[in-house]
């Protein structure tokens, strides 16, 4: 074995698959007349007019993060803080609005949120209850009723190339981390952490063989996994409440 395959097996994180196996206001009072030797007060700036960052509080942020609720993402709890749930929700809404995807959140952010783009469907079946997964900008959708009810940043096959012992082998298998397009259903699933020879993946749903939805401690921006789709953790908690048996799945990487 290569030595380069060698590190890889060893390299391989917690997470990862066997890929064969979220009323008008009131009118405001008229405010007094302001003191001819006083100067006007200078507006607060408003969030289009702000950079913000991850580690930012505040009610903007807040602001942000009932905003993506109100489009079908999650940024977690609206709490007023710019942590790692709110950043990966702004990653999946920069994907879905063709933004370049960064953290730091300008002008053409804001823009974007005020006259926010629908998900594209990634396949021609359009069933109104399914999950569409586009690969090349890393997000998911989860249709309910015909409509997006969850659009989350996920994290897919990384394409490395690594060798591994598949459950009940002697001999281990090398091949690439990918995560195949297609048409599939879900099926097998699990709670809490499921050991695989890969790893542990959180509240698994497996829809294509050893490929599954998956919780993880890592969801980076790029392709990172496997094979699976990894999920953040806090979406992973409730996601198979959501998703049942043998709804349709389909993976594709639009242009």
């Amino acid at each position: 074995m290569r030595k380069s395959a060698v590190l890889l097996i060893a390299a391989v994180a917690l997470t990862g698959c066997n890929d064969t196996d979220a009323a008008a206001p009131a009118p405001s009072k008229v405010a007094p007349e302001a003191s001819p030797s006083k100067a006007p007060a200078t507006p607060k700036p408003s969030p289009a007019h702000r950079k913000l960052k991850p580690g930012a509080k505040g009610p903007d942020v807040e602001a942000l993060q009932r905003r993506l609720k109100e489009l079908h993402y999650d940024p977690g709890k609206a709490d007023g803080k710019y942590g790692p749930s709110t950043e990966t929700a702004v990653w999946a809404f920069q994907a879905v609005n063709r933004l370049k995807q960064k953290s730091t959140l300008t002008t053409s952010f804001w823009k974007a949120l005020d006259a926010p783009k629908e998900p594209v469907p990634v396949a021609k079946k359009r069933e109104k209850n399914r999950v569409d997964v586009d690969l090349k900008r890393q997000y998911l959708v989860l249709y309910k009723n015909g409509g997006p009810r969850l659009i989350t940043h996920v994290s897919s096959g990384s394409g490395e190339y690594y060798c591994a012992k598949d459950r009940g082998a002697t001999v281990a298998r090398c091949r690439y981390a990918t995560t195949g397009t297609g048409d599939f259903r879900t099926g097998r699933r699990a709670s809490g952490w499921e050991t695989s020879p890969l790893g542990q993946l959180y509240n698994p749903i497996y829809f294509n063989g050893g490929i599954a939805f998956h919780g993880a401690l890592d969801v980076p921006r790029y392709p990172a996994s496997h094979g699976c789709v990894r999920m953040p953790m806090h979406i992973a908690e409730y996601f198979p409440g959501l998703v049942g048996t043998g709804v349709p799945v389909h993976v594709r990487r639009p242009r």
